[in-house]
């Protein structure tokens, strides 16, 4: 738990890395184009892709940092204007997790003379200090994957033209079961299936962008 700040974003931004390249450069090869303009399509999707998702990252956790920050502000008046109650109410969150009144009366009371805010924080809010918003941690980690990641750009522009397609597609299908793989152990899930679905979706998205390509014959 104490990876998650990180590893979702990691995961996300390497994921995204390796999908959306190769299906850009899948897509701009199926509809034609010169050598010059896959590679270019791809270059360009790599650099607007890590801006991208830095700043999607960053947007969406500060997002949850201001809502925690707030939810906690409110706790700490509630905390000051009505200390009884907030005490009863922890007593109550405990006899809900199944311990008995007087047991939990008396547990709601210590921790309210060690830390109220803390308490509340963790038992009412659920917001704890292995789980708290890091913006600047997650836009970094997602931008810092989705670069070397996008590695389908480096396989397009070392393979030859007529092998450019298949090579590129067997490289990326390859890089996410390995980050599958690599996801699942950080975490602790079981490899395989975490291998199997990044898979399933990846060479999905390749497919209908190369469709794409191929329909309608221009640059997409």
């Amino acid at each position: 738990m104490d990876r998650i700040g990180w590893l979702r974003p990691a995961v996300l931004g390497a994921n995204d890395g390796i999908i959306s390249t190769a299906s850009l450069i899948l897509g701009v090869a199926s509809s034609a184009a010169d050598r010059h303009s896959i590679l270019f399509a791809g270059l360009a999707g790599l650099v607007a892709g890590s801006l991208s998702m830095a700043a999607g990252e960053f947007v969406s956790v500060s997002s949850q940092a201001d809502t925690e920050a707030a939810s906690l502000a409110r706790e700490r008046e509630e905390l000051r204007s009505h200390p009884d109650a907030e005490e009863r109410e922890l007593a109550l969150i405990y006899v809900e997790r199944g311990l008995e009144p007087e047991l939990a009366g008396q547990v709601a009371r210590q921790f309210t003379a060690r830390d109220a805010l803390r308490a509340h924080a963790r038992d009412e809010l659920g917001i704890l200090a292995i789980t708290k918003a890091r913006p600047l941690q997650a836009a970094l980690a997602s931008a810092a994957t989705f670069s070397i990641a996008a590695a389908p750009v480096l396989v397009a522009a070392a393979t030859p033209p007529g092998l450019l397609q298949p090579i590129t597609a067997a490289a990326c299908l390859l890089l996410l079961s390995i980050l599958g793989a690599l996801g699942a152990y950080a975490g602790g899930a079981p490899p395989l299936k975490a291998s199997l679905r990044v898979v399933f979706w990846g060479a999905l998205a390749m497919i209908f962008t190369s469709a794409v390509g191929r329909l309608f014959g221009v640059v997409v």
